[in-house]
């Protein structure tokens, strides 16, 4: 085929955004799942028909907040989760982050890891970013994790209404960071097995400092009006 035959020939159609994978076979594990945020995922996503596995420093308590919650989700102690998951979400505490992180260095190697963790301070004015010296929670992770695949999501979710079940959908669109686009296809899909909500393409890691840093203002809208404020990215 010559050159110009190359220049002619049809190109083939744009990939739409939105064409995103099954994921519903998926275990996807926890870490962190007996704090608040951690088990509001836990408790969406296995009500939503995933596999969930929470894990803990602890199995005992793993496994008592995975028999409260139900609906099959199991528990085990941090490292059984990372191995027999293959999303695993990090909802750590940011004071335990890379503790966590780098004693799970192996068993975290070729996973797809989900980062939701915000570094934030608290002082009498209230909720502030902090900035870590790798950028953010996420890159810090893929600074610790060189054979995870790291991607952030799930940052701007209330406990809350996570948590309620009375609540059947949430109301609320999630920002996806990551280097490859498998992998944030995939988080974007797990998201949209929550009722209500929808995973969005939000950059790369590079970017997660601000994403990490909005859930500071979110906290003070909540204060201000009494809410449980999330988001919406319009015209997508």
């Amino acid at each position: 085929m010559t050159s110009q035959d190359n220049a002619s020939a049809p190109k083939p159609a744009a990939r739409d955004p939105w064409d995103l994978p099954d994921v519903s076979g998926l275990v996807v594990g926890v870490l962190g799942g007996t704090g608040d945020q951690g088990r509001g995922l836990a408790y969406r996503l296995a009500r939503a028909g995933q596999k969930v596995i929470i894990g803990s420093r602890v199995a005992e308590r793993a496994g008592t907040a995975a028999r409260e919650l139900g609906l099959g989700i199991e528990g085990a102690e941090n490292a059984e989760c990372a191995r027999r998951s293959d999303v695993v979400i990090v909802a750590v505490p940011w004071d335990g982050h890379a503790k966590t992180l780098e004693a799970l260095r192996s068993e975290l190697a070729g996973k797809l890891v989900v980062d939701c963790v915000n570094p934030l301070g608290f002082d009498k004015k209230g909720a502030y970013a902090l900035k870590p010296a790798e950028g953010s929670a996420a890159e810090q992770a893929a600074a610790l994790l060189p054979e995870s695949r790291v991607t952030a999501a799930f940052h701007h979710l209330s406990a809350v209404l996570l948590q309620d079940e009375s609540i059947e959908e949430i109301d609320t669109d999630v920002m996806v960071l990551g280097e490859d686009r498998a992998d944030t296809d995939l988080v974007q899909a797990l998201a949209g097995r929550i009722p209500g909500m929808r995973g969005v393409f939000s950059g790369r890691l590079r970017n997660a400092h601000q994403v990490e840093s909005l859930v500071a203002n979110l906290i003070s809208v909540n204060r201000r009006y009494k809410a449980h404020a999330g988001l919406r990215v319009t015209d997508v």
